[in-house]
C-alpha cells in the first residue's frame, strides 16, 4: 500500500484534523514529534510525594462536591493505601462531575502542591481504571495538537503509523555512521523507555533527536542545492564587463570604493557575464554603500544593450534610489524612469512608454514595477532592495518581466546570520560589504528611562539650535488603548509646543505620498530642524546633517529595526547620538534586546543576537523566505549538523540521485517543500 492509501484508511474527521497540523500521510504522522513527555510508568503513593513533583497516583474517590463560595469549584478527595489527595477543578463540565463520583477508581497525573488541607492537584489529568490495570511501559509523549484531536487519539494514530508505515533508510548507511537508525530513532522518540533521560529528551539533545534533525537539514540542503543546479541550467543574457560606463561613473564620483565594495562588484560582474541567471544576495550593514554597487551592476547590463530595474518596498526608499541614480546616470546620457502607485495618469503613461520602448535604461520603483501593464523592452537585471520585505511571488513576478530570465541582485541592510545564510539562503550566492566608507562617524547609543524625558527634550533643543537636525521616532500614529504608547501625532503637537523656536515636521505611513515627499524634502534642505516620524524612515533616508535620534518605546521594537533606525544618523561629520527611551518595568526579553543594541554597532552581531532571541520563524517570516520553517532542527543547537549536511549534499546529489529523491519525498509536506522561486 502507498503512504497516501494508508492515510486514507483513517477516519475522515481524523484526516481533516491532522491536515490542520500539516500532516497529510503516514510519514507526516511519524515526523510529528512530541513537545514534551510525562512519566506515567509507575504509581506514587500519597505519602511519598513532595512539593512540586509531577506524579501519577491511583486511588478511589471518597468525597466529591461542587462548592459555590468564594467561587464555583469542583473538589474531590482521592484516597490510596497511604493517605488522601485533594483534586481541585476551577473550570469543569458536567461529565467531570460524573467522572469524580464517590466510589470511582481513578489514576490522576499532575503537579503536587502542599495546601492548608494537605496535598492537592489542580486540574490533573484523570483516567478511570480497574484495580490491577497495568501501567504504561513507556514515557507518555505530549504532542502539538488542534481542536477536535485529543492527545489519546493522536497517540493512537502515531502508534498506527509506527506499526504500518515504511521505516526503511533512504540514504546510504555511511551518511549516518555515528547516529542511530531512522526506525530506531522514531521509536525512541515516540515510545521512550521508562529509564530514558527525560531532561535530554525534552532538550532535544538525544542521539535520536540528532538523527532526525540531521535528516531534516539534509533534506533542506539537498533541495536547495538541486534548485541551485536547476537555475544554472536556465538561459540568461551574458553581460560582458563594462569598458565605458562603469569607468566613467567611477571617475566622476567624489569618493573611491572601499575594498569590500570592490570585491562585491567583482563577484557580481563575474556572475553577470555567465549565460545562466545570477541569483546573488548583496548584504551589508547600514551605510556600507550597497546602492553604488547596485548602480555599477546596472551599468554593466545597460552597456550591453539591456535594461535594469530597481524595486524598493517603500516610496521613501525608492525615491532615495531614484535621486541617487539620476545624479549618477543622467550625466552619462542615460534615462532613468520612475514608477510608483501614487503617480498621476500622465506621468505613469509616459514612464510605461519609455520602459516599453527601451528609452528608459534604468527603472526605479515600488511594487508598481511588477504590475501586468509594465512591459520592458529588454530587462537584463532585476535589483530588489530590502528583499525580505517582498514575498517570493512578488520577486518572481518582477523576474518574469524579462525574456530570457534576467539576472537578479537582492540587497539587504539587515545582515543575515551565518546559520541562516547556510540554510534558508543556501541556493543563493552571497556577497558581503563588511566595512563602512571612511568618514562615517561612530554613533553613541544611550539608554534613557522615560522618567528623564525632560533631559532628552533639552538635549534635542540644544542640538537643533547648534545647527544640527534630529529625528524623534514613535511606533504608532494613533491612540492605542491597549499599548498606551505615545503617538506620532500627539508627540508632534507636544514638540511643537515645547520648541516654538524650531521648525518641526511630521511624517508617517498614512500620509499621501506627495505630503511625505514634501516633508522629507524640507528636512533634507534643513528647513525643518526636527522630524517626528514613525518607522517609515527605517530605511533609505539619508540626511547627513541629522546627528541625533530619539526612539520612543525602544523596548517594544525589534533589534534589526532599532539598528536600521539608528543608521539614519551618523552620516555626516558631526558627532551623532541615538537615545533609546524606554518605559519601566522592562521584560526580560526587552532588557536583553536593549543590552545588545547598546553594546554593539555591528549589524552582523546584532542579527545573530536577534536570531538567538526570536528564532528563525519570527526572524524571517515564512512569507518572505518562501521556505517552510524547520520543525525539528534548531539552527543554533544543531549548527555542527548543518555544516555536515552542507558538506555532504553535493556528493549525494552527484552519486546517489535516486536516494536523494526518496529522501526528499519522505520529507515533503513536513519540513521541506524546500524549493524557493
Amino acid at each position: 500500500m502507498s503512504r497516501a492509501a494508508d492515510f486514507t484508511s483513517l477516519p475522515k474527521p481524523a484526516q481533516a484534523n491532522l491536515r490542520k497540523l500539516g500532516i497529510i500521510d503516514a510519514q507526516g504522522l511519524l515526523l510529528h514529534l512530541p513537545l514534551r513527555y510525562v512519566d506515567e510508568t509507575h504509581i506514587t503513593l500519597v505519602r511519598d510525594v513532595r512539593q512540586g513533583d509531577q506524579v501519577q497516583i491511583e486511588g478511589e474517590i471518597v468525597h466529591s462536591e461542587v462548592q459555590y463560595r468564594p467561587r464555583k469549584v469542583l473538589i474531590a478527595r482521592l484516597q490510596d493505601d497511604s493517605g488522601q489527595l485533594t483534586l481541585r477543578f476551577l473550570h469543569f463540565y458536567p461529565s467531570q462531575i460524573a467522572q469524580l463520583k464517590v466510589g470511582r477508581r481513578l489514576r490522576v497525573f499532575g503537579e503536587v502542591r502542599g495546601g492548608f488541607f494537605g496535598w492537592e492537584m489542580v486540574h490533573p489529568q484523570v483516567r478511570a481504571v480497574r484495580e490491577g490495570t497495568p501501567v504504561t511501559e513507556t514515557l507518555t509523549p505530549v504532542y502539538p495538537t488542534t481542536a477536535g484531536l485529543s492527545q489519546a487519539s493522536l497517540r493512537k494514530y502515531i502508534d498506527w503509523a509506527l506499526d504500518n508505515a515504511a521505516l526503511e533508510e533512504t540514504l546510504p548507511a555511511a551518511v549516518y555512521t555515528d547516529l542511530p537508525g531512522y526506525a530506531e530513532s522514531l521509536r525512541a522518540l515516540h515510545r521512550p523507555p521508562p529509564d530514558a533521560d527525560l531532561y535530554a529528551l525534552q532538550e532535544r539533545s538525544t542521539p535520536a533527536w540528532q538523527r532526525l534533525a540531521y535528516e531534516e537539514l539534509l533534506a533542506q540542503q539537498l533541495s536547495m542545492r538541486r534548485h541551485y543546479a536547476k537555475r544554472r541550467s536556465l538561459g540568461a543574457p551574458a553581460l560582458a564587463p563594462s569598458k565605458m560606463l562603469i569607468p566613467a561613473l567611477l571617475a566622476s564620483l567624489p569618493f573611491a570604493l572601499t575594498g569590500a565594495q570592490g570585491r562585491a562588484l567583482t563577484e557580481i560582474s563575474r556572475d553577470l557575464a555567465q549565460r545562466y541567471p545570477m541569483q546573488r544576495l548583496l548584504q551589508g550593514d547600514v551605510g556600507s554603500g550597497k546602492t553604488i554597487v547596485a548602480a555599477l551592476a546596472a551599468l554593466q547590463a545597460i552597456e550591453q544593450g539591456w535594461q535594469a530595474a530597481i524595486m524598493a518596498p517603500t516610496e521613501i526608499l525608492a525615491e532615495q534610489h531614484l535621486h541617487k541614480m539620476q545624479s549618477w546616470l543622467q550625466p552619462l546620457g542615460l534615462e532613468v524612469a520612475w514608477l510608483s502607485g501614487s503617480q498621476n495618469k500622465k506621468a505613469r503613461t509616459l514612464a510605461l512608454e519609455a520602459i516599453a520602448s527601451g528609452a528608459a535604461k534604468l527603472v526605479v520603483g515600488t511594487h508598481a514595477l511588477f504590475q501586468e501593464q509594465v512591459q520592458f523592452a529588454r530587462l537584463g537585471l532585476a535589483i530588489v532592495d530590502e528583499q525580505h520585505r517582498f514575498g517570493v511571488q512578488q520577486r518572481l513576478l518582477l523576474r518574469q518581466k524579462g525574456q530570457p530570465e534576467p539576472h537578479q541582485l537582492m540587497m539587504s541592510a539587515t545582515p543575515i546570520p551565518r546559520t541562516l545564510s547556510m540554510s534558508y539562503y543556501a541556493d543563493l550566492d552571497v556577497s558581503v560589504i563588511d566595512e563602512l566608507p571612511p568618514g562615517r562617524t561612530p554613533i553613541v547609543t544611550r539608554l534613557v528611562a522615560d522618567a528623564r524625558r525632560d533631559e532628552v527634550l533639552q538635549r534635542v533643543r540644544d542640538a537643533c539650535l547648534q545647527g544640527n537636525q534630529a529625528y524623534w521616532v514613535c511606533p504608532l500614529i494613533e491612540e492605542s488603548e491597549v499599548l498606551q504608547l505615545k503617538t506620532a501625532e500627539e508627540t508632534y503637537a507636544l514638540l511643537q509646543a515645547s520648541f516654538p523656536e524650531l521648525h518641526v515636521g511630521l511624517v508617517h505611513g498614512r500620509m499621501k505620498p506627495a505630503e511625505k515627499q514634501a516633508v522629507m524634502a524640507a528636512f533634507s534642505r534643513n528647513e525643518l530642524q526636527l522630524l517626528v516620524a514613525t518607522t517609515v524612515i527605517e530605511v533609505g533616508v539619508d540626511v547627513p546633517n541629522a546627528s541625533l535620534m530619539v526612539i520612543e518605546h525602544a523596548e517594544r521594537m525589534g533589534l534589526s529595526q532599532l539598528h536600521q533606525l539608528r543608521g539614519r544618523v551618523g552620516r555626516g561629520a558631526a558627532r551623532s547620538s541615538c537615545i533609546l527611551l524606554y518605559q519601566q518595568p522592562l521584560s526580560e526579553m526587552a532588557r536583553q534586546r536593549l543590552k545588545v543594541i547598546y553594546e554593539s554597532s555591528d549589524g552582523f552581531e546584532i542579527a545573530q543576537a536577534d536570531l538567538n532571541l526570536r528564532g528563525p520563524g519570527e526572524y524571517m517570516g515564512v512569507r518572505q523566505s518562501g521556505v517552510p520553517m524547520l520543525k525539528i532542527a534548531d539552527l543554533t543547537r544543531d549548527e555542527p549538523l548543518l555544516h555536515r549536511a552542507r558538506q555532504l549534499a553535493e556528493d549525494l546529489l552527484r552519486d546517489h540521485p535516486a536516494a536523494v529523491e526518496a529522501h526528499l519525498q519522505r520529507w515533503l509536506g513536513h519540513a521541506a517543500e524546500l524549493v524557493k522561486v
